[in-house]
């Protein structure tokens, strides 16, 4: 089975997170942030994965700690249940429309993390989540994922729609890229990192 389960406690969150990657994409829990529990109920259906979470963080400050700490988590997350990454596709891509908005997201599964963030929101909030927390979300998860992950949206006017539709393409281009494959390792030089 591809699972982990991560416990991270600061002075500022504690988060306890339980990922299955070859689930029946099923969230349960709460980040203390309504619309980013949104969103990653919006990951786990259209990844496939399980996700499973306990979380209090010092949400009297902002959201600021609570999202970039659990984008931490759950990049330690799939960085333990991928394993070696050996037997994996590697790669996954995808385009997604959420009414006028459409996202796009690359990835590589590579050891080697790495963000580019192309995105734009046009207010500060959606309901309690800070836009500018998407990207730091994002960066977070990548950089302790080993992902390489290039996020953007081409276009859209509202930005839940825009949200979500990253949150969704980043969830399908996931899904692609961890499906297990036969064959020699996706690799020049024989090993991924």
């Amino acid at each position: 089975m591809r699972n982990a389960t991560i416990h991270r406690k600061t002075y500022e969150t504690d988060i306890q997170l339980t990922l299955e990657l070859d689930g029946q994409g099923r969230f349960s829990g709460s980040s203390g942030v309504g619309f980013l529990d949104h969103m990653l109920h919006a990951f786990a259906v259209h990844s496939g994965c399980d996700l499973t979470l306990q979380m209090t963080g010092d949400l009297e400050v902002d959201c600021h700690h609570s999202v970039e700490d659990l984008g931490i988590v759950l990049g330690q997350a799939l960085k333990e249940a991928l394993g070696d990454k050996g037997t994996l596709t590697r790669y996954g891509s995808f385009t997604l429309p959420m009414d006028e908005a459409l996202a796009f997201c690359a990835l590589d599964v590579s050891g080697r993390p790495y963000l580019v963030f192309d995105c734009l929101f046009r207010g500060p909030a959606m309901g309690d989540l800070d836009c500018a927390m998407v990207g730091e979300f994002f960066r977070a998860l990548a950089m302790n994922s080993g992902i390489t992950l290039h996020l953007r949206l081409m276009y859209g006017e509202n930005d839940h729609h825009k949200a979500e539709a990253l949150f969704k393409a980043f969830a399908h281009a996931l899904a692609i890229a961890i499906q297990p494959r036969q064959g020699a390792i996706l690799s020049s030089k024989g090993v991924l990192e």
